[in-house]
């Protein structure tokens, strides 16, 4: 959206990732404009990244005030926040991180109700939602997919995260043998096409063998399911003990109409749907440091059309450190 050329200043205190990225790279960074949808520890993280890595602007939108519960996840607030509206808070200590960054921020939601969707969206080049509801996100994705933007959602649940993308058709260069040395690589032109988050969680489980089933750590992946599947019925999360019942039951019975084979995984163990039933309201700061570090990270690379994004659906499971990325429904 933007057309502005790095700046002698830009060059010298972005010169070590211009050697990793490329001027051109670093370019297309500079000139996008990238909307950040609901400032809690995921979306700080995000914003800190890609603000440092030297965008063009940001878009900040979040209608919250802060509260007490975000002093401890949200490095942008200080005690006295509390009561404040969220962007307003943490706008000049987002700005100070890198003063060549526009930031806009809006205090309202409105922008992305009715009529003033399209515009909204129409004035950004890339679209990050934060910490949604399923039904909101599989809304945003499809509007931004008519747009022709690219979409990417990421959150945190307790110890568990994850990170989604579309970015329906998707070019970028890659080297073409990494085992070569890097002198003697070559970069080729590849492309990626991505389902909308709707057509995602249709992903054929019974396509993939045992051992690919496995791999994905399906557990982590249910289990957040099962949480959009609870919040779209009670329009929340979990809250405690007398919750595990409900949430077993749906993890499980989605596990069930997956068909996931049962050599690996029949029901997701019990104590993990009773950690996250106690947990899922609660922002852990590292889960937030690892997962929105990563999504900064692919939202660049996207930007930067520089190797593979994410292959869509992340998932990070901070009881054991490992994350996970299941290609769902992807060619």
């Amino acid at each position: 959206m933007m057309n502005a050329t790095l700046t002698e200043e830009e060059v010298g205190r972005l010169d070590r990732q211009i050697r990793v990225w490329g001027f051109e790279a670093q370019q297309r960074m500079r000139n996008a404009t990238i909307l950040v949808v609901q400032l809690k520890g995921t979306a700080t993280e995000v914003i800190k990244n890609i603000v440092l890595s030297g965008i063009g602007k940001l878009v900040l939108m979040d209608g919250d005030e802060v509260s007490e519960e975000d002093l401890g996840s949200g490095f942008f607030f200080r005690d006295e926040d509390v009561g404040k509206k969220r962007v307003d808070a943490a706008k000049d200590r987002i700005e100070s991180l890198n003063p060549l960054v526009t930031v806009e921020t809006v205090a309202t939601l409105s922008g992305l109700e009715g009529p003033a969707f399209d515009a909204t969206i129409l004035g950004v080049d890339l679209v990050c939602v934060t910490d949604w509801n399923r039904e909101g996100l599989i809304r945003m994705n499809e509007g931004c997919r008519r747009l022709g933007k690219p979409f990417y959602a990421g959150g945190t649940y307790g110890l568990l995260g994850y990170i989604f993308c579309d970015l329906a058709r998707h070019d970028y260069v890659a080297p073409n043998d990494r085992s070569v040395p890097k002198e003697a690589q070559k970069n080729i032109k590849l492309s990626a096409t991505y389902p909308p988050l709707s057509e995602a969680l249709t992903h054929p489980w019974t396509a993939l063998t045992k051992r690919q089933t496995k791999e994905l750590n399906p557990a982590v992946v249910f289990t957040i399911l099962a949480l959009w599947e609870y919040q779209q019925l009670h329009g929340e999360l979990p809250s405690g003990p007398a919750d595990v019942a409900e949430l077993q039951s749906t993890a499980n019975a989605m596990i069930s109409a997956a068909d996931v084979k049962k050599q690996v995984l029949e029901t997701v163990p019990s104590e993990l749907i009773q950690s996250i039933s106690e947990t899922a309201r609660t922002e852990f700061s590292p889960v937030c440091a690892i997962v929105g570090g990563m999504l900064a990270q692919d939202i660049l690379k996207t930007l930067a059309a520089r190797d593979p994004p994410i292959a869509n659906f992340f998932t990070f499971d901070g009881n054991t450190g490992a994350g996970t990325v299941c290609r769902m429904a992807m060619p």
